[in-house]
C-alpha cells in the first residue's frame, strides 16, 4: 500500500536540536514552514485566522521502496484543506530515516521535537490533538501515555496500536504461505541473507496459488490467521460471493502481509530491536482458526476444494517454528505497546473491511482501557467499507468534531451513527472523496458510520 509523501529540507536550533533555519511560504495568509530536525523532515500549516488549536500527524509504516513524495499532515488531503480553511494549525514529522521502516521509538522523539519548534517558533497551541493513521496510532498513543500534559486529545484512524501484535500475525499469514505453498524453496522469514529474495519468492507463491481452487483455499487459510477480510477495494461494495471474497482476501495477503509486511519488514524490525522480536513458537494453528473471524470461510473453501483441512493444519504443527529473541521482545514492548492509559480523551476511527490494521486491534486495545485506563475517555466509531485508511475527510473531521466537543466540554456528544452519518452529510461533495489503495484512485462515498462489534484479536500482546 502506496502513499505519497514530499521531501521537504530546512530546520533550525531549537533547544539544541541540529536543525537550519526553515524554509517559509506564504500563500493567501497562510504559512507553510518545511525544515530538518534532527535529520527529520517536518511540515507546519498554519491558516490565515488560528483558532489555536494544533493537529500533530502521526503518519503509518513505510516499507522499503515505498514510494515518497509528500510529508502528510492529514489522512486525506481534503481533510487538510478543510482544516485549514478552518483556522487549524497542522503539523508532521518524516521521521528519522525518511520515515521508512520500524521507526517507532525515533517518531516519538521526532514528533515532540517538532512540538518543541512549534511552541518556540510560533507560539504555544491552546490545545493540541495528536492523530495518526495505521503504525501512527502506536506512536500517538504512546506520546499521550508517556507525555500527556503535552496532549489534550487523541484521534486514532485505521489504527495499529499493538505493533507487536500487527507483525506477529503477519508472521503467520507468512509462515502458512510458505509451509502450504512455497514447501522447500529457498525462503528465510527472519534472519534472511536476502530478505528481498524472500519476499519475491513468498509473492510469486501467492500469484501461482490464487489461480486454483486449492490455491485459493490455503491462502483462505493465511489471511484467517490475521483475521484478514476479503474486502480490499473501498471504492467497490463488499463481496458476497465467496470467490470475490477469497480473491480480495488474497490482495491483502499479497501486498499488505507479504510485500509490506513480510521477510523485509521482518529484517527491518530486527535492526531497529536488536534481532528478531518475532514468534511462532507455541502457536496452535488450529486454536487459532477457531478464534479467527473467517473460520467459515476457510472451511467452505477447503470443502469447494476437496482439500483436507485437518491435514493442512497438521503439516503448519509439523513445521519449524520461530523463536525471538527476548532483548529484542522487550525493546518492542517499550517502543510499541501501550497499556491503555486515557489521561485525555481518545476516539478511534477504523473500517470494518480494513486487512491492512485488522479492527480486532480496537477490541484488544479497548480491553488495555478497562484494565489501565477509564473507558469513559474512550469512544470507538467505525465506517462500513473496505480498504486500510479508507475515510473521507467529511467522516474524519466529523470525528475530530465529536473528538473536540469531549475536550472543551468534558462530556462526548451523540455519536451513534445517524447523528454522525446526518453531520458528515453536511460537507460539499468534495469531501465526501475516498482513496482506493487497491486501484490509487478516488471516487466520491457517503458517509458510511455504522454500527460493529469487532472480532477477538488472535495474536494480543497483553
Amino acid at each position: 500500500m502506496k502513499k505519497v509523501f514530499v521531501a521537504l529540507v530546512a530546520g533550525l536550533l531549537v533547544g539544541g536540536s541540529a536543525t537550519s533555519a526553515p524554509a517559509e511560504a506564504a500563500t493567501g495568509g497562510r504559512h507553510s514552514y518545511t525544515g530538518v530536525i534532527d535529520g527529520a523532515e517536518y511540515r507546519v500549516e498554519t491558516p490565515a485566522d488560528w483558532n489555536g488549536t494544533l493537529v500533530l500527524f502521526s503518519h503509518g509504516y513505510y516499507p522499503p521502496d515505498f514510494p515518497i513524495q509528500d510529508i502528510l499532515v492529514a489522512n486525506a488531503e481534503e481533510s487538510e484543506e478543510w482544516l485549514l480553511d478552518h483556522g487549524y494549525a497542522l503539523a508532521a514529522s518524516m521521521y528519522q530515516d525518511d520515515g521508512v521502516g520500524y521507526l517507532v521509538e525515533d517518531a516519538i522523539q521526532d514528533q515532540l521535537a517538532l512540538l518543541d519548534w512549534f511552541e518556540a517558533n510560533l507560539g504555544r497551541p491552546h490545545r493540541t490533538v495528536v492523530t495518526g493513521q495505521s503504525l501512527g496510532v502506536a506512536i500517538s498513543t504512546l506520546l499521550v501515555e508517556r507525555y500527556p500534559r503535552r496532549f489534550d486529545g487523541l484521534l486514532t484512524l485505521c489504527g495499529a496500536y499493538d505493533p507487536l501484535n500487527t507483525f506477529n500475525t503477519a508472521l503467520d499469514v507468512n509462515f502458512a504461505v510458505k509451509t502450504l505453498l512455497a514447501a522447500g524453496e529457498d525462503i528465510d522469514l527472519v534472519g534472511a541473507a536476502d530478505p528481498v529474495a524472500s519476499r519475491d519468492a513468498m509473492v510469486a507463491a501467492v500469484d501461482r496459488a490464487r489461480t486454483t481452487p486449492q490455491g485459493q483455499a490455503r491462502l483462505a487459510l493465511a489471511a484467517a490467521f490475521g483475521n484478514v477480510t476479503g474486502w480490499y477495494f473501498s471504492l467497490q461494495p463488499k463481496p458476497t460471493d465467496p470467490a470475490g471474497w477469497i480473491q480480495q482476501q488474497v490482495e491483502w495477503v499479497k501486498w499488505a502481509k507479504v510485500y509490506g509486511n513480510g521477510p523485509v519488514a521482518f529484517a527491518g524490525i530486527a535492526e531497529v530491536a536488536g534481532g528478531n522480536p518475532l514468534w511462532n513458537a507455541g502457536v496452535d494453528y488450529a486454536r487459532q482458526l477457531t478464534r479467527s473471524s473467517q473460520h467459515d470461510a476457510v472451511r467452505r473453501a477447503y470443502r469447494d476444494a476437496g482439500l483436507d483441512l485437518r491435514a493442512d493444519l497438521a503439516t503448519l504443527a509439523a513445521a519449524p517454528r520461530i523463536a525471538p529473541r527476548p532483548g529484542a521482545v522487550r525493546y518492542m514492548y517499550q517502543y510499541g505497546v501501550p497499556v491503555g492509559r486515557t489521561p485525555v480523551p481518545v476516539l478511534s476511527l477504523h473500517t470494518t473491511g480494513d486487512g491492512g490494521a485488522s479492527p480486532d486491534q480496537e477490541r484488544w486495545y479497548a480491553r488495555q482501557v478497562r484494565r489501565a485506563g477509564d473507558p469513559g475517555q474512550l469512544r470507538q466509531l467505525y465506517v462500513e467499507r473496505g480498504g486500510h485508511c479508507s475515510f473521507s475527510a467529511a467522516e474524519e473531521v466529523t470525528a475530530l468534531r465529536a473528538l473536540l466537543a469531549k475536550v472543551e466540554t468534558g462530556r462526548w456528544p451523540e455519536t451513534s451513527p445517524g447523528r454522525l452519518n446526518a453531520a458528515a452529510n453536511g460537507f460539499d461533495p468534495h469531501f465526501h472523496q475516498v482513496l482506493d489503495l487497491g486501484t490509487f484512485t478516488k471516487g466520491v462515498l457517503p458517509p458510511g458510520f455504522t454500527r460493529y462489534t469487532p472480532p477477538t484479536t488472535p495474536r494480543p500482546s497483553r
